[in-house]
């Protein structure tokens, strides 16, 4: 039970970075995924789905976002749900597939975006853009798929075709005033299209889990293809060596055990949770390493990165590696504070024994 919570929690927790992510850029957020604990280079299941959202979904949102209004913030909503998707996908290339009983529990979030997509057209049956938000609102469950077998294909087109009625009357209205409208049908309809086929070369009878466990005994994991938008996201590794190269917008490691990382450069934070006896080296540059829940971590700096800013929590064994004279000078972060009152405010800081 633990262990399933656990894994609503991160999914949950990956779909909040996903759009965190897509609202800094205003665009699908392409590549950012995970496969065998390791996150960048993401199974092949998963880098088809990037493909469809960086496609179908972004000339959705495009053409939505032309029309304006109801029709931009009901799109909005259905990119939010598309990324709830990919979430999931993501988890399932990474987890062997949970007791039926847990399922319902890990489709929550693309639950509660399907609802929310359906509950905005219901608020605005006023709205002069009534036609095109019901036809987003009746085919949006088309992504329960993923709870459906044998025939996940089907089921999607079942739900696209609820929406011709809706879709129909958006071309009667506009096809001889206003080609936005139509080329608004046109891609929202491609996008289950495209869906369909996807389903049929990755998931046929249903969605496919992983058949893998995490890795353990590796230390030629080399992650090359990054990009900016990417958020790394190391989970439950052992024993392991992991190289990322280039730059990457954040790295979180997690429940991991006698773990090695080096990486070039990160915008954001490195955060390591839940581990022991885990090594980092900076070859850049990185502003903020968190540690927390952690029992030995030793962190190589580089030269650039001696600006960096490490925050610690219930977390003991750290030590900070520093380059001096060709080698490196450890200094051990504390672990005991003492605090009293100067007779306005309390102040802390490290015991001496400790500093």
């Amino acid at each position: 039970m633990a262990n399933m919570q656990g894994l609503v929690e991160r999914l949950e927790r990956a779909v909040s970075r996903l759009e965190s992510l897509s609202a800094e850029s205003h665009r699908p957020p392409g590549n950012c995924g995970e496969v065998n604990g390791v996150i960048a280079g993401v199974a092949p299941s998963v880098e088809a789905f990037d493909k469809l959202m960086d496609s179908m979904v972004a000339e959705f949102l495009k053409n939505s976002r032309i029309l304006a209004g109801d029709v931009e913030t009901h799109a909005e909503m259905v990119h939010s749900a598309f990324q709830a998707q990919r979430a999931f996908l993501l988890m399932a290339s990474q987890y062997q597939q949970p007791h039926e009983n847990d399922v319902a529990a890990l489709l929550k979030p693309i639950s509660e975006k399907i609802q929310e997509i359906q509950t905005f057209r219901e608020r605005n049956r006023g709205s002069n853009m009534f036609n095109h938000l019901s036809a987003v609102s009746e085919s949006i469950p088309a992504l329960g798929w993923i709870a459906v077998s044998p025939k996940p294909g089907p089921y999607v087109k079942e739900m696209n075709d609820a929406a011709t009625f809706y879709t129909n009357r958006v071309l009667k209205d506009y096809k001889h005033s206003d080609l936005r409208h139509v080329d608004w049908v046109k891609s929202y309809l491609n996008i289950w299209s495209e869906l369909q086929a996807y389903i049929k070369e990755h998931h046929t009878t249903g969605l496919t889990w992983s058949k893998t466990e995490y890795q353990e005994d590796r230390n030629d994991l080399v992650i090359s293809e990054t990009e900016l938008k990417q958020v790394a996201y190391i989970f439950k590794c052992e024993k392991s060596t992991i190289q990322i190269k280039g730059k990457v917008n954040s790295i979180i490691i997690d429940n991991c055990k006698k773990l090695g990382l080096v990486f070039d450069n990160v915008v954001g934070i490195v955060e390591v949770i839940n581990s022991q006896d885990i090594q980092i080296q900076v070859m850049g540059r990185v502003p903020t390493i968190s540690i927390n829940k952690t029992e030995g971590c030793h962190i190589y700096l580089s030269e650039d990165a001696l600006d960096c800013e490490i925050v610690s929590a219930k977390s003991s064994e750290m030590n900070i590696l520093i380059p001096q004279d060709g080698d490196y000078r450890e200094f051990p972060i504390p672990e005991q504070f003492k605090t009293a009152w100067d007779g306005s405010k309390l102040i802390t800081e490290p015991a001496e024994i400790m500093a």
